[in-house]
């Protein structure tokens, strides 16, 4: 993006990558493998799109000072299917702390994380 992109070219651009994300995923064989910070496989990949999304909404939003938090639901789908070892609790928090975004009770904050994002035969 250059520096200087309007609000309205910049999600063009955030729709055009989420197309281009879907059109590959429908595409994809399951059995593909691919590296990203670790194997990853289509359905993997999908997830952490989605991770992404809601992650980064969420650091645009405070950096607005507008009050959002992702949906609790897709939430709770992206720990279990990308952080299968997450602590029990509000899918929402649990997310931001999986991401070094929050804290939880008795636990450190997170500084680094990995996705498991291939289901491993």
């Amino acid at each position: 993006m250059r520096p200087t992109a309007s609000p309205a070219e910049v999600l063009q651009v955030a729709a055009a990558c989420g197309g281009l994300l879907g059109s590959v995923l429908a595409t994809a064989d399951r059995s593909l493998r691919a590296w990203h910070w670790g194997p990853c496989d289509p359905t993997g990949f999908a997830a952490m799109g989605v991770a992404e999304i809601l992650l980064h909404t969420h650091d645009i939003t405070r950096g607005l000072g507008v009050d959002w938090l992702p949906p609790a639901p897709l939430c709770a789908a992206m720990l279990g299917r990308l952080s299968p070892d997450a602590p029990p609790g509000e899918p929402v928090r649990v997310l931001l702390w999986c991401t070094g975004r929050g804290d939880l009770d008795g636990l450190p904050r997170r500084t680094a994380w990995v996705w498991k994002a291939a289901l491993l035969d």
